[in-house]
Parts: C-alpha cells; sequence; structure tokens
C-alpha cells in the first residue's frame, strides 16, 4: 500500500506549538519591557506616596484648625496628635474625635507625623511634617521632608 499525502489539516496539526527559539525571543521581549517600564513605574509610585503625603499634611492642618476652634488652641507638642483621636487631659470644649482610628496619623510609608507646637519655623503656629520614604531627614526628593505650609 501506498502511503497517502497528509492532508492539510494534519500538516497544520504536525506544525502547531512553538519552538525553544520563539519562546526564548518572547522571555527576552518581556524581560526588556519589565527592565526599562519598571523603573519608571517605581519613580510614579514615589511621586505618588509625596502627593498623598502633602495632601494628608494639608487636611490635618484642616483638623487642626477646627481642634483650635473648639479647645482655643493648639495641641502642644507633647499633646501631639493623639489629641485629635482622644481627649487630652485639658480637654474643654473638646468635640472629637477629629480623625479616625485610635492612634496619631500615620504618614504613606507608615511614620507617625512629627509635630511641633510652638514651631521651629517663623511664620508657623506649628510644624506638621512628614519625614518621608527612609523616615529620616534626607536629601533626595523622594526622602526629603514634608511639611506645612
Amino acid at each position: 500500500m501506498q502511503d497517502q499525502p497528509a492532508t492539510s489539516t494534519e500538516r497544520r496539526a504536525a506544525e502547531a506549538g512553538f519552538t525553544l527559539l520563539e519562546i526564548l525571543v518572547v522571555i527576552a521581549i518581556l524581560g526588556l519591557l519589565i527592565g526599562l517600564v519598571a523603573p519608571a513605574v517605581l519613580r510614579q509610585l514615589g511621586g505618588a506616596r509625596n502627593s498623598i503625603a502633602r495632601q494628608s499634611i494639608e487636611r490635618l492642618s484642616s483638623v487642626l484648625d477646627i481642634y483650635k476652634l473648639d479647645i482655643g488652641s493648639y495641641p502642644t507638642t507633647e499633646q501631639g496628635l493623639l489629641a485629635l483621636v482622644s481627649r487630652p487631659t485639658a480637654g474643654g470644649n473638646w468635640n472629637g474625635p477629629y480623625v479616625k482610628g485610635e492612634q496619631q496619623p500615620l504618614d504613606p510609608w507608615n511614620h507617625p507625623y512629627l509635630y511641633h507646637n510652638p514651631s521651629t519655623r517663623s511664620g508657623h503656629d506649628y510644624d506638621l511634617c512628614s519625614l518621608g520614604a527612609n523616615g529620616q531627614p534626607g536629601t533626595t526628593d523622594q526622602a526629603a521632608q514634608i511639611c506645612n505650609q
């Protein structure tokens, strides 16, 4: 008997699939894309956290202003931002809690905000700062201290 020629469907089935070389080329291309895109995405993430920290400081500044309207003064350095969560001993007309939660607010890097009253900067009643990504005074943009205006 003579072998019959394979039909076009049988030939396509035999040729289906990827070669090892094709798979390696795709993996190399994906690796290059990830290598180029990942640093840009991480930079955007760092910038977003800085923006969130600035907005949170502005929001907390507004909350501190409401606290001052109720009590008559901003919380002391010793009371800190916990005065926004629980009634201080000299609470007077405290109408809180002014922020949600049972602990003092944290910045986007999960570090507590620094609060000092009176301010060490001229023209400010108090200092409300985030120390940035590393939680310590830094010199790079993403690690720089962010304070109330």
